[in-house]
């Protein structure tokens, strides 16, 4: 019996699978198509058929499925329609001696993992206690990786109290007033299908005093860290399982909350010590022990200890294993009548299970001469109808082996030798027969054994040849013939020698081998070698050991050995010496290569070389450094750059430290280039309304690479297609001008000499100057949340009326009085930022039982808005003319100066007219006519008002010019015509003659009531002003007096905390302290020719 052979492929034979898919495919979305093979040799050559699930498969039958001419691969395309693929697929490969299968293939279709939709609502915690937020990952092909980051990709930090568990949770050893967010996101990632989802975002809102922002949980008090005994946040209960499989790492975690005295975590293995190989992370939170072996079995157990008490968890540790082979059934080859035995058996955790298999199909009824013994089959007396392919595969919850043995019993055996080992002292041949061969070789270093196997002791150059094998046995005769070649051996003619060296300096092993020739494509020499010398720089006490050199050939190999010794002696080490002989050579345009002859190291190697350079046109005298190189190169190429005149000199580094520098080189000045980079960091900024301001940094004066270093400045606007405007400028900034107010602009710098240009540059944008916002917040509400907080909320402003970045909103509070004093007074103004988009907050610390106002506004990078929307509009429109009306601010701030009124033409056209300015010297002038205007053109009107200070915030009104002249206008000389003036002088008589007869009743003596004469003559002064009136005020005893108020510059910042423009304003808001609203919010709407304006009328209490 022979087993263990390979048959050659003309000899008849059962099948054999050669190649197949791995257990698992997994059908990754970006790959195109996706192999599922089988492979398999026989003699007669095999068919193939697959089933699928347990039932028949067959690709032909689909034609989507690409097939392979005789092989039973086939190739599933990645048509988008996966899912009615995925399954379990095993091959069979046939032909009339038997079948051999394979092992299973599952086919994996991955679903795009997703966490499921759902409403997350608000964690509310105490202040000091522990919270966990649960991030619940949805299942996916592994590995996972999962990451907690806010809504801006930031990583949420973690420490030693916050910390993110095995299960993907975050957990929070106590709470803290900066752990209020909004924005908490749990990330899981699948690298292997290129896969990141994100859970739902938690949102909440934060109630504090202190804080402006919307947050995603409520700190409902301040409580320190309690005192008490420490509890576990996880795992959860006193006692877990864990099962793994051997190799994997051993993960164990116990996370504490905080509590006072702060708890230590201890790990313990009961009975035992805790393995070497362990490691404690995450601040003692994590026990790991990497690789995992069965001896890590066994219960551990983690502890919470503080000075009230403890807190335990016992995990009991469960090490598994895959099935792995113990006896591996083999193929075999017999002859009729011998007995065969199979053995197949597998250790792991759990105990795999042994299935048997004969050509595919479960093994069920025995046979008169076949015995099943556990895991062993036994065929006694074989035949030639025995002649199978037996499988046996064994398999636990973690995997599964299959093997296929080929059993043939056959009648006549034909002879087959074995290919040669090896050429040394003795060579063997196998030649398998079951009588005596011939004895025509014959010799003491011939020996023909029993088995047929030919021996040949001490083979040299003239045993080669080729050698013929007979065999025969009652079934007939065979014969072999076999082709013997005798190489060189390979051997190690100079090894490396035991060495004993000091430490810090630098070892030598040689290994040089010969070999024969014919193998010159596949000989290797095991080394870390350059030209067969192994280089130990620096040696350290960890380089101490043994040292093998192989020498290897695909026939034989030889190997030499040898023993370093590192010798610790006390020397006396300093900085290396300057280099020496410093020379320049391969001179190109923008290069040279500097070569140098290191100094004495002093006992201690050197590990890099510093090269620094000088140039003698911008910075003379000034040594820079250039670049390092590593210690054991004494030559290096310099990149450099055009058009400097360059000195270089070299300083060597060593453990001690850096040593002298060396004489310099020789001047080298390299040629003129144009510019090898552009400006980088370009800031885009604007100060004024209509101008944009960009900046650069510079390109140092050695990158200029030649002279006449110029910049061309790139710009257009973003939002048209319009040509780069462009200018060529010497300094690192330029002003736009004219600009529309806050618009987007593309712009590029690009570096230019008198070489050339630098390279494309590339784009950046920016924005234009802002102007101040020209709307305040409308819907203004408050809701009295108790006797000392209210609640305010507002409408957003419309981007348009921003006119640059949103910075937020600004509420302005102050006193009026207590509802006990009727006598009312400004107190003292409060402000509170809210920044970003936010639309409410809270307002604290008010003294209860008052009457307070309030207003809210708007500001972005160029200052505050108005606290009202003003009212400015456009009366009258003409072909060339438009008459403008406004009403005087609110509050001036100050005593007002005049006006700015400004204008121009804004056509849809790429350009925009020129700023024209008209400056209003009387300050009570609430209207204007602005003539010689174009026809039937759109036209955007300014206007700000002044004090001695500056000027206010801007409120911008739009008309467009009519295509006609008015009616009256057309007709303008009507009233020279003569039928014109007798119509006019008849209803002049008329009317004379109504009054005479109404003065003659009169004079009859008709009577009428005080009443009626009251109403008829109307006492001015106490009329006061009209409510229809178009400048609105509020008569009330709160109107500051003229003058009384202080005048701001009009370019005050949003920050700043000074009194803006609108401060102590009119009183948007008013409300008791008690509960109850003092004002309230009322409006009139004006009619004009392009908008709707909207002013506000206080109400007092």
């Amino acid at each position: 019996m022979t087993s263990a052979f390979e048959i050659p492929l003309e000899v008849e034979q059962l099948p054999t699978i050669t190649a197949q898919s791995p257990s698992s495919l997994i059908a990754f979305p970006f790959d195109e198509s996706f192999s599922v093979t089988c492979e398999a040799k026989g003699n007669p050559a095999p068919e193939f058929a697959w089933t699928k699930n347990g039932q028949e498969f067959d690709p032909l039958q689909d034609p989507r499925l690409m097939k392979e001419e005789n092989s039973g691969t086939f190739v599933i395309p990645n048509n988008g329609n996966l899912t009615e693929y995925q399954g379990t697929y095993r091959c069979y490969a046939t032909n009339k001696l038997g079948t051999a299968i394979s092992t299973e293939i599952e086919f994996i279709v991955p679903h795009v993992p997703k966490f499921p939709k759902e409403t997350i609502e608000p964690l509310k915690v105490d202040e000091g206690l522990p919270f966990v937020l649960k991030c619940n990952p949805p299942k996916g092909i592994p590995p996972l990786q999962i990451y907690w980051m806010t809504i801006n990709l930031q990583h949420i930090e973690q420490d030693e109290r916050v910390s993110m568990g095995l299960n993907g949770d975050l957990y929070f050893a106590h709470a803290e007033e900066k752990d209020s967010r909004r924005d908490y996101c749990c990330f899981a990632a699948f690298p292997r299908i290129r896969t990141i989802v994100q859970k739902t975002i938690s949102q909440c809102v934060l109630s504090h005093p202190h804080t402006n922002s919307a947050l995603d949980f409520q700190l409902l008090s301040s409580n320190a860290i309690r005192e008490r005994r420490p509890s576990l946040l996880t795992p959860p209960g006193v006692k877990s399982e864990i099962a793994l499989v051997k190799g994997e790492d051993l993960n164990l975690e116990c996370i504490a909350e905080d509590c006072n005295p702060t708890p230590q975590v201890e790990w313990f293995k009961i009975g035992d010590e805790l393995p070497e190989k362990v490691t404690v992370e995450n601040h003692g939170k994590l026990l790991v022990v990497s690789r995992a072996e069965q001896e890590d079995s066994g219960k551990y157990m983690c502890k919470a200890k503080n000075e009230l008490g403890e807190a335990v968890h016992y995990f009991t540790v469960i090490v598994e294993e895959p099935p792995e082979w113990l006896f591996e059934p083999e193929s075999q080859l017999s002859m009729v009548g011998s007995d065969v035995i199979l053995k197949c058996s597998a250790s792991g955790t759990p105990q795999p299970t042994v299935t048997w298999r004969v050509n595919g199909l479960p093994l069920k009824s025995p046979l008169p001469n076949r015995r099943i013994l556990g895991d062993t089959i036994a065929l006694h007396n074989a035949k030639e109808s025995d002649s199978a392919v037996y499988q046996c595969e064994v398999s636990n919850k973690h995997g599964s082996m299959l093997v296929n043995a080929n059993i043939m019993i056959m009648s006549k055996y034909v002879p087959h030798p074995y290919t040669p080992a090896h050429l040394a002292h003795r060579l063997q041949r196998l030649c398998s027969t079951f009588h005596d061969s011939t004895e025509s070789v014959q010799g003491p270093r011939f020996t023909v054994h029993d088995n047929g196997s030919l021996e040949i002791y001490e083979t040299d150059k003239d045993d080669a040849g080729q050698y013929t094998c007979y065999a025969k046995n009652i079934e007939g005769s065979s014969a072999i013939e076999a082709m013997l070649y005798v190489k060189d051996p390979t051997r190690i003619v100079v090894g490396p020698e035991e060495q004993q060296i000091l430490i810090g300096t630098t070892s030598q092993l040689s290994c040089l081998a010969e070999y024969d020739k014919s193998f010159s494509n596949d000989f290797e020499l095991l080394y870390l070698v350059e030209e067969g010398v192994l280089h130990i720089i620096n040696v350290s006490h960890r380089d101490q050991g043994l040292y093998r050199c192989v020498a290897r050939t695909p026939l034989d190999q030889d190997t030499a050995s040898a023993w370093l010794t590192v010798l610790a002696v006390v020397l006396f080490v300093d900085v290396p010496d300057a280099p020496e002989s410093l020379v320049l050579s391969e001179h190109k345009s923008r290069s040279v290569k500097l070569k140098w002859i290191p100094g004495d190291e002093h006992n201690s190697s050197t590990t890099e070389f510093i090269i620094q350079f000088e140039e003698s046109q911008w910075e003379p005298g000034n040594w820079k450094e250039l670049l390092r190189v590593p210690g054991n190169l004494h030559s290096t190429l310099l990149k450099l750059h055009g058009h400097v005149d360059y000195r270089f000199r070299v300083a060597g580094v060593n453990a001690v430290g850096r040593g002298p520098y060396s004489e310099p080189t020789e001047r080298y000045k390299t040629e003129p280039a144009a510019p090898d980079r552009n400006p980088e960091t370009i800031k885009i900024e604007g100060y004024l309304p209509h101008e944009m301001d960009i900046n650069w940094e510079p390109l140092l004066p050695i990158e200029h690479n030649g002279p006449g270093l110029e910049y061309k400045v790139s710009y257009r606007r973003q939002d048209m297609e319009e040509d780069w405007h462009e200018h060529m400028v010497k300094r690192h900034s330029f002003v736009v001008k004219s600009t529309p107010t806050f618009v987007q602009y593309e712009i590029k710098i690009q570096a230019k000499n008198h070489q050339g240009w630098g390279p494309e540059p590339k784009i950046v944008t920016g924005y234009s100057g802002e102007d101040f916002p020209s709307a305040a917040p409308d819907n203004v509400a408050v809701k009295v949340m108790n006797g000392s907080v209210v609640k305010v909320s507002w409408a957003p402003v419309h981007k348009e009326k921003l006119h640059g970045h949103l910075g937020g909103y600004r509420i302005n509070w102050w006193r009026l009085r207590s509802l006990v004093d009727s006598k009312k007074q400004h107190g003292d103004k409060h402000a509170l930022n809210v920044p970003g988009d936010r639309t409410h907050a809270t307002v604290p610390n008010l003294t209860p039982f008052s009457e307070y106002s309030l207003i809210v506004m708007t500001f972005n990078g160029r200052g505050n808005g108005p606290a009202k929307n003003p009212v400015f509009r456009v009366t009258d429109v003409q072909k060339h003319s438009v008459s403008l009306a406004w009403a005087p601010p609110l509050e001036p701030n100050g005593i007002l100066t005049r006006y700015l009124l400004e204008y121009q033409l804004i056509n849809d056209t790429e350009e925009v007219g020129p700023l024209q300015t008209v400056d209003i010297s009387n300050p009570h002038t609430t209207k204007w006519l602005l003539r010689d205007l174009e026809a039937v053109s759109k036209y955007k009107f300014y206007l700000r008002s002044c004090t001695t200070v500056g000027c206010g915030p801007v409120v911008s009104e739009e008309s467009t010019t009519t295509l006609e002249a008015s009616l009256a206008s057309i007709h303008g000389g009507i009233s020279t015509q003569g039928w014109f003036i007798g119509l006019m002088c008849a209803i002049a008589l008329l009317t004379l003659i109504v009054l005479v007869a109404c003065f003659v009743n009169r004079n009859r003596g008709g009577k009428y009531s005080v009443k009626e004469k009251e109403d008829l003559h109307p006492d001015v002064e106490s009329q006061g002003m009209n409510d229809d009136t178009f400048c609105e005020y509020s008569d009330n005893d709160e109107k500051p007096l003229k003058g009384s108020q202080h005048s701001l510059s009009g370019d005050m910042k949003a920050g700043d905390s000074g009194d803006s423009l609108v401060d102590y304003g009119d009183e948007d808001v008013q409300f008791n302290e008690d509960g109850s609203f003092i004002g309230e919010y009322a409006g009139r709407k004006e009619k004009r020719v392009s908008a709707e304006v909207k002013s506000t009328a206080q109400t007092p209490a």
